[in-house]
């Protein structure tokens, strides 16, 4: 009798439940971002006020109009699905991670802590999110060839963040990106599509790691059936 079976029964449910989770905060944090860019676009349509951009130097700032207000709204709500996004996403990377440990019977290459610190330390983030998910793709489909969804979502994560206009969505204020949608819209429409086709890439290689995990411990924790003829009274 194999003793994980029922400890990877359950790990197998828990990392359904936690790419559904993920899949679905994906999604909306992609939706998020693609409204980022239409109101983006809206405002440059719009053309600057004549009263200028709403930074007038100095620690000045003029009153918003109601479309920059509604800019404002948007973007608050893209980074509320964001945080969502990034919280279930890194739930379901630990459960994978865990479960892949437990399939391979040998502990990950990198301690746990890593899965949220490698997003924040610096150089270590530019390579090691993806090694962590290379890491369970080897353990749950050992000698298969790496999903290309994997090399698109870090790609595209990578260019869209670590661009000029992406540091500065993380750096700059709500209304240095309005100024720049009034002068340089594409490049924020660009950088706002690559982190759209991340999430889309995301989602992709969240559903076939989890898929390939599950018909790996479904098979495991399944009741195994009698085919004993019916004893006869």
């Amino acid at each position: 009798m194999d003793d994980r079976k029922p400890q990877l029964a359950l790990l197998a449910r828990r990392v359904g439940r936690s790419a559904r989770r993920a899949v679905v905060t994906l999604v909306v944090a992609g939706a998020a971002w693609a409204a980022r860019a239409v109101w983006q676009i809206r405002l440059a349509a719009a053309g600057v006020p004549a009263s200028g951009p709403p930074d007038q130097g100095d620690g000045r700032h003029r009153p918003l109009t109601s479309l920059e207000n509604s800019y404002h709204f948007v973007s608050a709500l893209g980074d509320a699905a964001v945080l969502l996004c990034a919280a279930a996403f890194l739930a379901w990377l630990l459960r994978i991670r865990d479960n892949a440990a437990a399939l391979s019977g040998r502990p990950p290459r990198h301690p746990w802590p890593w899965v949220y610190a490698g997003w924040v330390t610096p150089v270590a983030n530019l390579w090691l999110p993806r090694s962590l998910v290379v890491d369970v793709h080897r353990a749950i489909a050992p000698g298969q060839r790496l999903p290309r969804c994997v090399n698109w979502w870090w790609g595209l994560w990578l260019a869209g963040s670590l661009s000029a206009v992406g540091l500065m969505y993380c750096t700059g204020s709500t209304d240095s990106v309005i100024e720049r949608a009034y002068t340089d819209v594409w490049q924020l429409v660009a950088a706002d599509a690559m982190v759209v086709g991340a999430a889309v890439a995301a989602t992709v290689m969240v559903r076939t790691l989890t898929t390939a995990q599950q018909s790996r411990t479904v098979p495991l924790h399944r009741p195994r059936l009698s085919f004993d003829p019916p004893v006869q009274r």
